[in-house]
């Protein structure tokens, strides 16, 4: 069995030329209209991942922020997390976990302990649905040809999870030109 180069460069076999034959920002912006369900969402975590690979281009497979050592995906949901307070989906769910507790009878009598139990368990289903949100922005943007994905493990790198392995994002050295980062 052989293994494929994971850290060749070049485009994926995915990745769609740029029928406009535009360059730099609108370039990249107009593959992620064609690629993307959410375009402006995937932008977003396109210019965390540059900002995480610090000039290399490469982001992971850990992230060090605040004096915490953290994934790069955790550290991806956890810089977008302030968006999703706004959410109307995020009031919902706060709704429906205050209903809970107090169907079950767990919600404590003292106010300022149920909003804090609340504001917990929010905070840990919010977190949840946003690591697959950026999961599933960085295969959008794998599959626009912006950046590459490898897994980063305890013995070897491999183009799949598992195994201990962590996510390290690469950006193509056309997003890197893009962004101004070379």
């Amino acid at each position: 069995m052989f293994q494929l180069d994971l850290f060749a460069s070049g485009k994926t076999a995915d990745a769609k030329p740029n029928p406009q034959g535009r360059t730099g920002v609108p370039g990249i912006l107009e593959r992620l209209t064609e690629a993307c369900e959410r375009p402006r969402y995937a932008y977003m975590v396109l210019n965390l991942i540059a900002q995480a690979s610090s000039g290399t281009g490469s982001a992971g497979p850990y992230v060090v922020s605040s004096d915490r050592r953290m994934t790069v995906r955790e550290w991806l949901c956890d810089a977008i997390a302030p968006i999703g307070r706004r959410d109307p989906n995020g009031v919902r769910i706060s709704e429906r976990v205050r209903k809970d507790l107090a169907g079950k009878g767990e919600l404590p009598d003292d106010h300022a302990q149920a909003e804090q139990l609340i504001e917990e368990i929010v905070r840990e289903r919010l977190r949840a649905s946003g690591l697959t949100n950026v999961s599933r922005a960085v295969s959008e943007l794998v599959r626009a040809g912006l950046l590459h994905r490898h897994y980063q493990g305890y013995r070897v790198d491999h183009q799949n999870r598992g195994a201990q392995r962590l996510a390290v994002y690469t950006l193509t050295d056309e997003t890197r030109q893009a962004l101004k980062l070379t």
